[in-house]
């Protein structure tokens, strides 16, 4: 139940609208028992069982002192008007109580809709905040699509199956403990007889329960499955048809879904079954009381009066539906929980990259950045060794080598995307752990091999991250990169949109709103990460044109797959399997005669 307990800390700022809730929900209960309280002396005028009370009895919080003026106040009605008269008010009146009910009952819901949705939001804030600060290797361990349906449809779940009872947990016990107390008024041993009975019933409803919130876990993830091969196929239908995959993606598609479906099933048919197990359950109750209270009214000295066991067996009737409700609620509950705990397992998500309480501010870059003595290891697996390198400011240092050698973690480690496991990483004679995030991230700017870009605007996606952005200062931006022209030539210039990903636009075109982008943003130091490694030729050229004009006067780090691109470097670092092996000028490398020039001349030979 903790994590229960967790969502229902998502209330808490809206304590104000859940204590109108329980107010008006308690007016609801008020309203409900006048009105059945009404019933005893209505049955008894219809059956003429009482006499008429002319003496108004003392008030108290009794069931004779009760009964005894409601008795008085319609003896008054008959002596006065008649019964026919009598009988009329009291109709009116019972038909005023439940008007009165109805309207409480409407701005409980009404209050209690803040309470949910409310509630609902904050969790999803959080989730995606979450999901925005947690480390680049929790996406490498996590499959999107299951990423995507936490934060959609386990949220939903959580709404339908737990918020939608929220009210339930306050709402029917007090209105059950009402109408029990209500009950012992009318007859303590015959509630004493109710009160054995219920537990056993609910105890029968609960063994139902305890293994609904296990397969209801497993059921998400199954779903979350499903996302996850729809996200893969839209991304990559490509390569599907090209490989005339679309029978094999098909089966594996139905295999998930007919697995999902199965478990889909079990659970609906155990939560289905809730509803009539409590109904009979509660059938079962009655048919008891009634034999049992038949016989109390019955008996040659009767302990109830026969109007006052129907108002009991009335009043008993209306407790079933909120406990049929909790019921229910439960069933339902425990379903929520399961994807609660899927919820949870992204919020308790280790936040690797953390900031330091007393953080240093870094308001420029001055001198130079330093790996010392740096290692990096990534699943117990070693990525960088002992990585001893600096890089003055204004420089251009080129990281080059064989796939999977460690370059581009290198560059990761700068704006801590990832920290290092062993040495320093130093930035003005600054440790990176020390530094406040976003200032330390705010010097740098990062041009990748694949161009991130948003459906949005060619604007929105060179000002992305800034508010109040000048159109000159992106215009300005645009014509650094050797982009302006281009976007002139689109549909709107630079309020077209450009599509999921930017599917509208080349790759060149692509990789030069993502150089405008870091232009814009003007950081001293610059990361190229094979920035044209996967364009044609007349694109890289023009992209690689673009790269020259904002490479000057910066201090750049460039991961290079084709060496012609970086023949200008002040150094050249050469990584293979995680250590430096040469580092140079192009020409000092070349004369070495070492794993640079035999990368030379493959390249030469392609």
């Amino acid at each position: 139940m903790k994590k229960f307990y967790r969502v229902l800390s998502y209330i808490k700022p809206y304590w104000g609208y859940a204590g109108l809730n329980i107010l008006f929900n308690i007016f609801t209960v008020v309203f409900s028992l006048f009105s059945f309280a009404l019933l005893i002396p209505f049955l008894n005028l219809l059956f003429g069982l009482n006499d008429l009370v002319t003496v108004r009895p003392a008030f108290t919080f009794s069931k004779e002192a009760i009964l005894g003026n409601m008795n008085y106040f319609i003896s008054n009605v008959i002596v006065h008007h008649g019964k026919i008269q009598a009988l009329v008010y009291i109709c009116l009146v019972i038909l005023a109580a439940f008007f009165l009910r109805n309207i409480a009952r409407y701005f409980a819901m009404y209050f209690m809709a803040n309470v949910r949705i409310g509630a609902i939001k904050g969790i999803r804030n959080e989730i995606y905040h979450k999901l925005l600060i947690l480390p680049l290797s929790f996406y490498s361990r996590n499959k999107k699509g299951d990423i995507i349906a936490r934060l959609t449809t386990d949220v939903q779940e959580v709404e339908f199956s737990i918020m939608n009872y929220l009210e339930m947990i306050v709402r029917d016990p007090v209105t059950v403990i009402a109408y029990l107390i209500f009950m012992i008024l009318l007859s303590l041993k015959l509630t004493l007889f109710v009160l054995i009975i219920l537990p056993v019933t609910g105890f029968l409803i609960g063994l139902l329960g305890k293994s609904l919130r296990k397969k209801s876990k497993i059921g998400q993830s199954r779903f979350a499955g499903l996302l996850a091969i729809i996200e893969e196929s839209i991304s990559g239908l490509r390569i599907i048809k090209a490989f005339n995959a679309i029978h094999y993606s098909d089966e594996k598609f139905k295999q998930q879904n007919n697995d999902y479906t199965k478990i889909l099933l079990w659970i609906y048919r155990r939560r289905d079954l809730s509803s009539p197990l409590s109904e009979f359950l509660s059938s079962v109750v009655i048919v008891v009381i009634l034999w049992f209270g038949g016989q109390m009214v019955l008996s040659d000295s009767p302990t109830i009066q026969a109007s006052a066991f129907i108002t009991y067996i009335v009043v008993f009737s209306q407790i079933i539906p909120p406990v049929k409700t909790f019921t229910q609620g439960f069933y339902s509950i425990q379903k929520g929980i399961a994807s609660a705990e899927r919820i949870f397992e992204i919020l308790d998500a280790e936040e690797v990259i953390e900031e330091k309480p007393d953080a240093l501010p870094v308001e420029s870059f001055n001198k130079e950045i330093e790996f010392k003595n740096v290692s990096f290891t990534y699943d117990h697996e070693p990525v960088l060794k002992n990585i001893n390198l600096k890089i003055p400011k204004g420089k251009i240092i080129a990281l080059v080598g064989e796939s999977g050698g460690g370059k581009s973690t290198m560059a990761d480690l700068l704006p801590r995307f990832y920290d290092v496991t062993k040495g320093e990483l130093l930035v003005d004679g600054k440790n990176v752990k020390d530094c406040k995030i976003k200032e330390l991230r705010e010097l740098m700017g990062i041009v990748s091999q694949e161009s991130i870009l948003f459906n949005d605007t060619v604007f929105n996606n060179i000002a992305f991250g800034k508010t109040g952005v000048s159109e000159e200062k992106v215009i300005a931006a645009a014509k650094v990169a050797n982009a302006h022209e281009f976007i002139m030539q689109t549909e709107n210039g630079y309020r077209t949109n450009i599509g999921d990903r930017g599917i509208k636009l080349s790759g060149g075109q692509r990789q030069r709103l993502s150089i405008a982008r870091a232009v814009l943003a003007n950081p001293p130091i610059l990361i190229l990460d094979e920035a044209t490694s996967s364009l044609d030729t007349e694109a890289e050229k023009l992209v690689q044109t673009a790269l020259n004009n904002v490479m000057k006067d910066r201090t750049t780090v460039v991961i290079a797959h084709r060496l012609s691109t970086i023949q200008h470097a002040d150094e050249i670092i050469v990584l293979k399997q995680g250590e430096i092996v040469e580092r140079g000028t192009h020409y000092e490398l070349i004369k070495l005669g070492g794993v640079y020039k035999r990368l030379q001349n493959l390249q030469s030979f392609n």
